[in-house]
This record gives structure tokens, C-alpha cells and sequence, in this order.
């Protein structure tokens, strides 16, 4: 059932739905008129500025914003392929920084998807397309060399899957990825930071260049946060990417080389026959 209540003090209404994977709801920004915020059983998914898809509130999607500013020269069209769909946030910025893109999203929760396209519609010949099946699934439909991006943003019950943190998996999207295409995923883990150290030592073992970009006080153990990690097969731009990054209202560290074996310690490669989903995150993160 499609629910709406005001908020306190009027102007526009929380919207909430019934979805796939617990209850959707839209809360208005209090400071953007044309900007939402979309929850799922109340943890916070995404945001999205229908007056300007350009901008991005949340931090880790900023830093999954530079990757997408940096693998191709600005304004270029892409091939993006979006593991993850919630408020389609990422395919939007993709459409409005680099018009005239060709974009795919996997989303499994066809309810969600329908809920979000109803509520904040994309733009007009924005060229996204949704399709209702899981990451994996989705990824083995598409042809070699396909994407000059991938990024994923795959999350059930606020966990990563087990199938979409595997050699095996990254073997698929290498598959998929052009000559020169990049690799993004957005990760989460408090400490001990066993699974970044792992999702870091498997994305090494299947690309030549990767590097982790996450706040210092999620790198160092002190709380549960995101880790943006980032894999190709030519160099990435990492001075640029520590310029960027630093200079975000939420600074984070970018490692890379030898910081990065540093971080991992030896952790293990993880194999679709190892693979977990990521940790649970604690309650107080949804406070």
C-alpha cells in the first residue's frame, strides 16, 4: 500500500511504498525543493536532486562521482553499467555530466524501481535502462567489452551479497569492461576491516592497478563507514584522485601501492566457495 504524511511544520510529504526489500520512503530535503532522500526500513540509501543531477549529497557517491568525472575525458559519453539501482542517483549523474551516455542498471526489486521512477522521474532520452534481475545475472547477458565503467552498488538488507564480492564475480565484470575501463564499488565495513582488506587483495589479484578511497577514521578501525574501491588495467590518476577527495566536504585518504599491500596484510582473495556477504552494520549507523 502507497502511504503519504506531512511533515512537521508542513510543505512536502514523506512518501513511503512497500517494496521488494522492506518499506521505501522519499523524505523531502528541508534545504532543496526538488531534492529527496530515499530509506529503505529507514537506513539511508540515496539521494537525488531532480533540479540538479549534477550534484551529489552523500559522500561515497561523490567519490563514485570523481571515478566517473576521471575515466573518460569530461563531457565524453560512456557505456556505464550501474550493479544497484535504489534511486538510480549514479546513472542520473552519468546522464547529466555526460549526455547522450548508454547506461544499463540491474536491479532486481522491480517494486522499488517502479516506486522510484514514479516519484522522481528521469529525464527525458536520459538513455537509462532498467533491467529486473540481480548483478550477476545481468553481467553474464552482456557481451566482452561492453562497459568503460562498471560500478557497483549492490546491497540486501544493508549487506553486500556473497556472489558479488568473489574472484569469480570480478572475473565477469572484467569480461565486460572495454580495454582501458574501470572498475568501482562501493564497500562497507568497520573493524577490524577484515572484508575490505579482502574485497582490496581479490580486486588486486584480477586488475593491475587498484586503489581504496575511504575516510581516515573508517581506514584506521575507529567506526563502520564506506570504502570506494577503485580496479583497471591501465594506471588510474591517483594524485588526482587524492586532490579530489581531500577537497570533499568529508575528506577521505586514497590508497594505493604500497599503502594499499600495507592495508591488506596478507588477507586472502575471496572465491565464490569463501565468499560472505559484508558485515552487518551496527544499529547506531542507522540513527
Amino acid at each position: 500500500m502507497r502511504k503519504r504524511r506531512r511533515r512537521h511544520g508542513g510543505g512536502r510529504g514523506i512518501v513511503s511504498e512497500r517494496v521488494g526489500g522492506g518499506v521505501a520512503e522519499l523524505v523531502p530535503d528541508p534545504d532543496r525543493p526538488d531534492a529527496w532522500e530515499l530509506l529503505i526500513d529507514g537506513a539511508a540509501q540515496s539521494h537525488v536532486d531532480l533540479a540538479e543531477p549534477g550534484r551529489l549529497a552523500f559522500e561515497y557517491q561523490r567519490r563514485l562521482g570523481h571515478a566517473a568525472d576521471l575515466v573518460a575525458p569530461p563531457g565524453r559519453p560512456l557505456r556505464a553499467l550501474h550493479l544497484g539501482g535504489g534511486a538510480l542517483t549514479m546513472a542520473r549523474y552519468v546522464a547529466a555530466t555526460r549526455p547522450r551516455s548508454e547506461q544499463q542498471v540491474a536491479e532486481p526489486d522491480t517494486r522499488l524501481t517502479a516506486f522510484v521512477r514514479r516519484e522522481l522521474p528521469l529525464p527525458h532520452a536520459s538513455r537509462i535502462r532498467v533491467r529486473a534481475a540481480d548483478a550477476r545475472a545481468v553481467l553474464g547477458k552482456l557481451r566482452d567489452g561492453w562497459a568503460e565503467l562498471v560500478i557497483t552498488d549492490v546491497f540486501d538488507e544493508a549487506r553486500t551479497p556473497a556472489h558479488c564480492t568473489s574472484a569469480e564475480f570480478l572475473d565477469e565484470v572484467r569480461r565486460v569492461l572495454a580495454p582501458g575501463g574501470w572498475y568501482a564499488a562501493n564497500l562497507t565495513d568497520g573493524p577490524p576491516l577484515a572484508h575490505l582488506r579482502r574485497q582490496a587483495a581479490t580486486a588486486l589479484s584480477r586488475f593491475g592497478h587498484v586503489c581504496l578511497a575511504a575516510e581516515p577514521s573508517v581506514l584506521r578501525g575507529r567506526r563502520f563507514g564506506n570504502g570506494i574501491l577503485l580496479a583497471a588495467d591501465r594506471e588510474l590518476p591517483v594524485a588526482e584522485l587524492v586532490r579530489r577527495c581531500a577537497g570533499d566536504p568529508h575528506p577521505a585518504r586514497v590508497l594505493a601501492g604500497g599503502e594499499l599491500a600495507d592495508f591488506i596484510a596478507g588477507a586472502a582473495v575471496v572465491t565464490d566457495a569463501t565468499a560472505e556477504p559484508s558485515p552487518r552494520p551496527p544499529a547506531s549507523v542507522f540513527r
